[in-house]
């Protein structure tokens, strides 16, 4: 019987111990490693620009990331103000009254400055230019386009007669004719010479409001035909308003009311308003949907009611939800004996979703009954 043999098995050479050599490799050339050397050092060169590109771009960012925040802090309303100037022309300090604003500015540490060139007895402001392509004057500073001219009763009377006496017409643009130098002759001249101001003319004196003129007057219907002429005028041909004030206590509420608009204009110009900005997000934005079959009619009706004033979700549905409709409600206030009782209706309604119960109450009990039974347009509501 033959036996296996224990040894492994495997090659010739692995039995006999031999080794094989590799073969050498072979020995670059001077060109090759030249080629190689300048390869690498191109692709070093083209790394090292990347990084120097991306530096600088990271850079260029930060750069650009810096500006802007620091020219929308400088756009804010708190330093937009501190760099308003306020311009009164030196007639204006004749009346006695203008302490009143130079006071009140000194207060407030706004810049004032008093000055005797442009339209005379007027206020206008200048600012800082915040970016390029800005138009500025000769100090580096850029003009506002409002304007407020402040002139006495009598200075009005004045410019009605300027007005009657002086203007054609029957010219389209209501040409001023060539006569005396007056005052509505230099409102023209300014507006010839000064496009795209808007000017507000503050007559103080005033002693009653909304146009109402002294009955007592001579000429007062005549006169009170010439101010309509002279106020169409302004507002149709230079889109000019005039307001009637008691004195340079209003001059100066107006004054501060319009620096601080013109402080907070820049800042509202960055955020980009929204065409409609009084309109909320959410379902007040989009409106209720109101089938053929009448869904949808009750969330109007409460809506129609909550537009009151002070009168909050809980409480409108209150009301709709005892009287689902408005001709439901209006029926109810027919069958009542009384006025008194039918604005009394709704105040015993219960308010729900509170932690208290609390009722609809009187006031708005009253205000939904002349929502929905005055015949007067223009009846206030609150």
């Amino acid at each position: 019987m033959m036996q296996s043999d224990p040894r492994p098995s495997g090659s010739s050479a692995e039995r006999t111990g031999e080794v094989k050599i590799p073969g050498r490799r072979r020995r670059r050339t001077r060109e090759e490693l030249q080629e190689d050397r300048e390869e690498r050092k191109a692709a070093g060169e083209k790394r090292r620009e990347e990084q120097e590109r991306r530096k600088e771009q990271k850079l260029q960012e930060q750069l650009k990331r810096k500006e802007a925040a620091v020219r929308n802090n400088l756009i804010k309303p708190e330093n937009i103000i501190k760099s308003l100037t306020t311009h009164i022309h030196a007639v204006l300090l004749q009346d006695v009254g203008c302490d009143v604003l130079l006071k009140t500015l000194d207060g407030l540490s706004w810049k004032s400055r008093i000055e005797d060139q442009g339209l005379h007895n007027s206020v206008r402001w200048t600012r800082q230019a915040l970016q390029e392509g800005e138009e500025e004057d000769e100090n580096g500073a850029v003009e506002e386009d409002q304007v407020l001219m402040v002139i006495s009763q009598n200075d009005f009377h004045d410019i009605v007669s300027s007005h009657n006496k002086n203007t054609n017409q029957l010219a389209p643009t209501g040409e001023i004719k060539e006569e005396a130098e007056s005052m509505f002759q230099q409102l023209s001249e300014y507006f010839n010479r000064a496009s795209g101001k808007v000017v507000t003319i503050l007559v103080t004196g005033q002693h009653e409001r909304g146009g109402s003129w002294d009955e007592d007057d001579v000429n007062s219907h005549f006169y009170h035909l010439e101010t309509e002429e002279l106020l169409v005028h302004l507002q149709l041909y230079w889109n000019v308003a005039v307001h009637f004030l008691f004195g340079w206590e209003e001059v100066t509420d107006h004054v501060i009311a319009v620096t601080k608009a013109l402080s907070k204009r820049p800042y509202k110009a960055l955020c980009g308003d929204p065409e409609l900005g009084f309109c909320m997000d959410g379902s007040w934005s989009g409106g209720v949907r109101v089938d053929r079959d009448g869904r949808g009619l009750a969330q109007v009706w409460t809506r129609q009611i909550q537009q009151l004033n002070r009168v909050s979700v809980p409480t409108a549905k209150a009301v709709t939800t005892a009287y689902p409709s408005a001709s439901l409600l209006l029926q109810a206030y027919e069958e009542l004996p009384s006025e008194e009782e039918s604005r009394r209706l709704l105040a015993d309604l219960t308010v729900g979703g509170g932690v208290k119960e609390r009722r609809v109450g009187p006031d708005v009990s009253g205000r939904i009954h002349r929502l929905l039974t005055s015949q007067n347009p223009h009846l206030l509501l609150d």
